[in-house]
C-alpha cells in the first residue's frame, strides 16, 4: 500500500526564508522517506491566498492535501506540524483531519506532535541554539509568536529551562502572547543592560521577523528598544534553517509511525 507523508506549516508569503525553513525541511524527509509520497501544507488561508492572488503560487491546505493523497490512492497518511506549539493553527490541523476521516474511514491518519511538546524538546532545543555568552550588560531576547492559547506559557517553561542550564541573561518576548517586548523593558534597565541581540524563535524569518523585529518602523521591537536607549543587534535566522530542529521533526514523524 502506498503511503504518504504531509508537510504542514503555518506558512510564509516570503520565498527565500520559505525555502530555507520549509522546503529545507520537505527535502529531507523525502530523502529519508523516498517510498512515500511527501505534499506540502499551510495552515494559514490568508498566506494561501495572497500566494495565488501575487505569484498564482499553489499551496495546499490540510484538507486538500488529504484530498490529493486519497486521490492517488493514498490510504496511509502521516501529517507532520512543523508549529511551534499545539496551538489554534495545531488545532486546525486537528480539525480539518478529523473532517477528512468521517468521509474516508478507510483512510489512516496520523498527526506528529509540533516542536514544543515533549519535556525532552525542551531540553534539546536550549542544547541546539547554543546562545553565545554575552557581556554583562548584553541581554539576548527571542522572539516568538504567542498566542491567546493557553499554550502560550510554553515560552515560560523554555525560557525557565534556560535559566536552569545557566543562561541568565536570556528573556522570551511575544508578538501576540502574554509577555511582548515593552514587558521586558523595565527588567533590561534595571539590569543595567545597554545591548540587546535580537533572534526569532519562528520556524520562518517572516513578515514578523523582517518587520515587526528588525525594521526601521516607529513600533518595530528594535526601534522600541532603540528609543529606550538601547542599541540593538538582530539575527536574522528562522528556527527550520537549523538541521538540529530539522531532525526534531523527523523524530516526531518516527514516533507517529513507531
Amino acid at each position: 500500500m502506498k503511503k504518504g507523508i504531509i508537510v504542514a506549516s503555518f506558512g510564509t508569503t516570503y520565498e527565500e526564508t520559505r525555502k530555507l525553513c520549509i522546503e529545507s525541511i520537505e527535502n529531507r524527509v523525502r530523502e529519508k522517506y523516498k517510498d512515500f509520497l511527501v505534499l506540502r501544507a499551510f495552515t494559514s488561508q490568508m498566506v494561501i491566498n495572497k500566494l495565488k492572488k501575487r505569484d498564482n503560487y499553489n499551496v495546499n491546505n490540510i484538507r486538500e492535501a488529504l484530498e490529493e493523497m486519497k486521490n492517488d490512492g493514498i490510504e496511509e497518511i502521516y501529517i507532520q506540524s512543523l508549529h511551534i506549539l499545539s496551538g489554534y493553527e495545531y488545532e486546525k490541523i486537528l480539525r480539518q483531519t478529523e473532517e477528512f476521516i468521517k468521509d474516508n474511514r478507510d483512510c489512516s491518519v496520523k498527526i506528529g506532535k509540533p516542536l514544543l511538546y515533549d519535556d525532552e524538546d525542551y531540553e534539546k532545543i536550549v542544547k541546539i541554539l547554543n546562545l553565545p555568552d554575552v557581556k554583562a550588560d548584553e541581554w539576548i531576547i527571542l522572539m516568538g509568536h504567542g498566542t491567546s492559547h493557553e499554550t502560550d506559557i510554553s515560552y515560560d517553561k523554555l525560557e525557565k529551562i534556560f535559566r536552569e542550564k545557566g543562561y541568565e541573561k536570556v528573556s522570551i518576548a511575544t508578538v501576540e502572547g502574554r509577555i511582548t517586548i515593552e514587558d521586558l523593558i523595565p527588567k533590561l534597565k534595571n539590569e543595567g543592560v545597554k545591548k540587546v541581540f535580537l533572534r526569532p524563535f519562528m520556524l520562518v524569518a517572516g513578515d514578523h521577523v523582517i518587520n515587526d523585529m528588525v525594521s526601521e518602523e516607529e513600533d518595530s521591537w528594535k526601534s522600541i528598544l532603540e528609543k529606550e536607549g538601547f542599541n540593538v543587534e538582530g539575527i536574522l535566522e528562522g528556527l527550520g534553517q537549523l538541521r538540529e530542529i530539522q531532525d526534531i521533526y523527523l523524530q516526531h514523524i518516527e514516533k507517529i509511525m513507531d
